[in-house]
Parts: structure tokens; C-alpha cells; sequence
């Protein structure tokens, strides 16, 4: 089994980790906000889960331009989350449940609040100020026109012009300013903002767009020539390393020094790389002298397919063998179309013109969309590595598609011109309760509107009734840290068509059926299953059975009984 004590350097090599994004968790004050009270309040909940860590999305002060990710204060709380005592209390108590404590790290960008980003408005061209971020003069006969065609991520120009006539760069929201890291203040600056939350407790860092943080500003300043802003596409058009913005190889260096101040503490601190970037280049920032982990993000893009999953799996585990990490596996995300409804959406389906339709077209069946998503997770939580569980999907709940444009909250809606809906249906506060007015999630509505569906799915509805989604989520947990050994899996040789079947160390394997038809169950005694499964029978179409043999522990036909 793997010793995720509290001493363990490793500890995070095959953890749970459980994404809090505080603003939708719980709302302890009643102003409709998620604050970290109450996370504080709720801390039982993850324990209960059998989580290992919980990461928290930003918590720092911040006008939410972008959710928490324009920074104004990379070592503080927003006063409408709390304070730095609410901050200790939280991380206090979850270290006494023995949850470790990750937070989000955005250094590649602040918010235009920012004490420095207003100096350097004031300071004007040429200032030392504005050389912590990017600032240059437009083109033009006028200066009129931005410096370079760079696009930002939420669309449009990357490029923001001040009232003195300079521009700035931006690669998200207007109120986010990239930060110069060719500047010796920055780096240093951020230095300091890592060991600050390390000497509070903090156990490990998510590090936000961590391809982004290096430059080539070499005047004249490289057109990237139309290549999309994001995505892989941007760099499979160019060398590896020599995009203007993106993975550039001089990123390295940043967090071989990040490294030092890491292995400084006992046991060292860990970090996570949020790099949307191939393969081949997701494992340098995932070496140990690096950021030791990143994310895997093939396998949360991976179709509900056999055959496309096990490319994914396979190449994802090479990928971190290569490294000399572990892997990393997720399904849903604070970015994401949750996937008890994206896994259901038809391939080749466009998410946005989906969103845009309020989810109607095509409709997706919620309790096929639960079905698959539940069969999903077994399988994820039974490949060797780290699961990252964003909060809600232990409750089955699906993208919330239908959100009135009129209570949209993602810069996405406003700066796309109102061509892509956003993130928001993805963040919607939790249900805790079936009644109130947001379902236990406060003590008044919600900073989003909850759907009716809600309530069914509620975490005090669905504790300690058989075949809930948290209890299959409670016993995959109990279950996984029974069986855990090794960092390896075995394929098992002529699988049939549509089968994804593999085994672990330790006798016991996992078979998920994701065609549509029922196939044979392969012999072994039942652990665990996604859905109840008859008492003879075939393995029936989304769904995931955990088999074992000669194990000590008992067996279960049902999807939340390990025994």
C-alpha cells in the first residue's frame, strides 16, 4: 500500500487530490460567496471522501475578473474569503484529518490592481516599474496599432493600450498583465511568495499556465503569423521551445531555481505543472529537479473510447516513466465541461455551439451521462499515478449548460463578444442540503443559480444511501488505498473490441466495458463495479468492474460495496 504519511517526500506519487474552488464550496458568511470558512466547515467532507490533499483554487484578493486568477496580492486573502487566520485555521484543520494542503500559484500574470502594476502606470515608459511587465510602444504612424498580432486565450488582441499611448501585454483578461521574468524583482518576488505559504503549512503548489512564464522579447518583437493563441496547435507549427510565448525552453531554468526553495523544506514541497503542451515536452517540467508532476491533460481530452483511451494512457505513463514522475489523471476541472455530460456529447461535438444551446442540442440523458461518468472514475482511480477530483463530481452533478446569459460571470462571455458562453456552468456552487436557498450551500442564493436537479444530488441526500455516487466515490477510495503497489500496469492481451482491461500489482485488475454491447466478465472475485451488476451475468456497456483474486478483504456485486 502507499505511504502517504505526513513524512513521505513521495506522498503524492499516487494521491487523491481534490480540487476546492473556494467561491462555489461553501459560503460561511451568508454573502453568497464560497469562502475558506467554509471549506474549514466542510473539511469532514473530503476526509470522509478519502481523499489524500486538497488543492484550492485562488483564494488571493482579487476584483474576479477571471474567476480568482487576476492576483492582486499573491500572499494574501480577498476579504470576502477571509483572512490569513481563516487561512492557518483551514490548513490547521485539515492537517489534523491528515489532508495535505496544495494552492494555486499564478505567476504569469497579476491583476491590473496589482500595487505594482498601478506604479507602473503612473512611473510611465522607460520606468523601471513597468519593466516588471511588458510593456512597448504600438505600431502604427501613431503608435495605434498593437505591437504584434498575439491573441490572447479569452480572445481578441493581447495587447491592452494605457492612456499614455504604450501598450501592455495580456495573454488572458485585459486585468491580467503578464509579468516581465527576465526581471530580477519578479523572480525574486515570487521566491518569496513560495516560501510564505511553505512556512504556513502548505504542502505543494499547482502552478497556473506554468508554459507561459518565459518570453522572447528580443526587439523587434516576433508576429506569430495567425497561429492560435492556446492549445497544442500553437507549438506543433513551431520548434519545440522557440514559440514566441508559450514552452519556451528558457521556462526551465525558472523552475530548476523554484526546485531549491522546494527541497528546502521537510519533506519537500511539491508542485504540479498546469502546461498545455505535446507530450514529449510536458515531461520536462514534470523532471524532479523541476516541478517534479504535471498534468496530463491527453487523457481528460481522450473520447469515451477504447482504443483512444488506451493511446492515452499508455503514452501518458511513458511520458512520466520518462521524467521520473508519476502520472497524473483528471476528468473534470474548473476549465471544463464537467464530465458526467461532456463524456456523453457525440465526438467531434463543439462544446461552445453546445453550451451556447443551453445543452439542448444535442440533449444529453443525465443518468446515461452519470452512468458513463461513474464507470470513468473507477477507471481513473485504478491507473497508477495521482487522480486530481474536482469537487461535485463525487456527486455525479453534470454541467450546469443552461445558465441565463444575463448571470454569466466568465470574462470568456464578454470578451469573445458573446461567441463562447464560458466557464461558468462548470462552477456552479455545491449542493450540500436538498432544501434552502441554495441547497445548504449558505444561508442565502447562491452567486450562481443552482437547477432544481440539484437537490436530489445533495451530499446529505446521497451519504450512506447504497449505490449513491459519493458512496461508490467513499468505497473506490477505501478500496484504492488497500490496493495500491507499484506504479505499473499490464494490459491484458486480446482484450475484446471496445474493452479497456488491464492488471495491477497485487491481483487485482480493472475492466471497463465502453462498448455497446455486453461482453463477458473475465473470472475473479467482484471488489467493486460502477453500477450494480446482476448476480451472473456479462459485463454490461459503461461500466467499470475492479476484480481480484486470493485478496483478503471481501467482495461486492454492487456499485458501492467493496466489502
Amino acid at each position: 500500500m502507499a505511504d502517504l504519511s505526513s513524512r513521505n517526500p513521495d506522498w503524492w506519487r499516487q494521491a487523491v487530490i481534490y480540487q476546492v474552488y473556494p467561491r462555489s464550496f461553501a459560503d460561511a458568511d451568508g454573502d453568497g460567496l464560497g469562502d475558506l470558512r467554509g471549506v474549514t466547515q466542510h473539511l469532514d467532507h473530503l476526509a470522509a471522501l478519502g481523499v489524500d490533499a486538497l488543492w484550492l483554487s485562488p483564494f488571493y484578493p482579487s476584483e474576479l475578473a477571471d474567476g480568482g486568477y487576476d492576483v492582486a496580492d499573491h500572499r494574501g486573502v480577498d476579504p470576502r474569503l477571509g483572512t490569513l487566520d481563516d487561512f492557518d485555521a483551514m490548513a490547521a484543520e485539515a492537517h489534523r484529518l491528515g489532508l495535505k494542503v496544495v494552492v494555486d500559484i499564478v505567476p504569469n500574470h497579476t491583476s491590473h490592481r496589482h500595487p505594482w502594476f498601478q506604479e507602473a502606470l503612473r512611473a510611465g515608459p522607460g520606468s523601471a516599474a513597468r519593466d516588471r511587465y511588458v510593456f512597448r510602444p504600438g505600431r502604427g504612424r501613431h503608435g495605434e496599432l498593437p505591437p504584434t498580432d498575439w491573441q490572447s486565450v479569452f480572445g481578441g488582441s493581447a495587447w491592452r493600450r494605457a492612456a499614455d499611448g504604450e501598450w501592455y501585454l495580456h495573454l488572458f483578461a485585459p486585468e491580467q498583465p503578464d509579468l516581465n521574468w527576465e526581471n530580477d524583482e519578479v523572480r525574486a518576488d515570487f521566491r518569496a511568495t513560495l516560501r510564505f505559504w511553505s512556512d504556513r503549512g502548505v504542502d505543494g503548489f499547482r502552478v497556473d499556465v506554468a508554459h507561459g512564464l518565459a518570453k522572447d522579447l528580443a526587439e523587434p518583437l516576433r508576429d506569430t503569423g495567425g497561429i492560435s493563441a492556446t492549445g497544442e496547435e500553437a507549438l506543433l507549427s513551431v520548434a519545440p521551445g522557440s514559440h514566441p510565448y508559450w514552452d519556451r525552453d528558457e521556462v526551465h531554468e525558472i523552475y530548476r531555481d523554484w526546485r531549491k526553495i522546494f527541497d528546502a523544506y521537510t519533506p519537500p514541497r511539491t508542485a504540479v505543472a498546469e502546461a498545455w503542451v505535446p507530450d514529449a515536452r510536458r515531461a520536462l517540467y514534470a523532471r524532479p529537479d523541476e516541478l517534479g508532476q504535471a498534468f496530463n491533460f491527453e487523457y481528460l481530452q481522450a473520447a469515451w473510447d477504447a482504443d483512444e483511451l488506451r493511446d492515452a494512457i499508455t503514452g501518458s505513463l511513458a511520458t512520466a516513466r520518462s521524467a521520473g514522475a508519476s502520472a497524473t489523471w483528471v476528468l473534470s476541472n474548473h476549465d471544463v465541461v464537467r464530465h458526467a455530460s461532456r463524456l456523453l456529447l457525440p465526438p467531434g461535438t463543439d462544446e461552445n455551439a453546445w453550451l451556447l444551446s443551453g445543452g439542448r442540442a444535442p440533449a444529453v440523458d443525465p443518468a446515461a451521462g452519470l452512468r458513463r461518468a461513474r464507470a470513468a472514475t473507477l477507471l481513473m482511480l485504478a491507473l497508477p499515478g495521482s487522480a486530481y477530483v474536482y469537487q461535485g463530481e463525487e456527486l455525479g452533478l453534470p454541467e450546469v449548460a443552461d445558465l441565463p446569459t444575463a448571470v454569466l460571470q466568465d470574462p470568456v462571455w464578454e470578451q469573445s463578444g458573446h461567441v463562447r458562453k464560458g466557464r461558468d456552468g462548470c462552477r456552479v456552487p455545491l449542493p450540500w442540503t436538498p432544501d434552502g436557498p441554495s441547497y445548504g450551500f449558505g444561508p442565502g442564493a447562491a452567486w450562481l443559480p443552482q437547477p432544481d436537479s440539484f437537490a436530489a444530488r445533495a451530499v446529505a441526500v446521497q451519504a450512506g444511501a447504497e449505490d449513491s455516487t459519493l458512496e461508490l466515490y467513499r468505497a473506490a477510495l477505501r478500496l484504492r488505498r488497500k490496493l495500491l503497489e507499484g506504479e505499473t500496469l499490464t494490459w491484458t492481451p486480446a482484450a475484446p473490441a471496445g474493452v479497456l482491461d488491464f492488471a495491477r500489482t497485487g491481483n487485482w485488475r480493472c475492466v471497463t466495458n465502453l462498448g455497446g454491447r455486453p461482453v463477458p466478465l473475465p473470472p475473479g472475485e467482484v471488489l467493486l463495479a460502477s453500477t450494480p451488476l446482476p448476480a451472473a451475468g456479462p459485463l454490461p456497456p459503461d461500466t467499470t468492474v475492479w476484480l481480484g483474486r486470493g485478496l483478503s478483504f471481501g467482495s461486492g456485486r454492487t456499485s458501492a460495496n467493496p466489502g
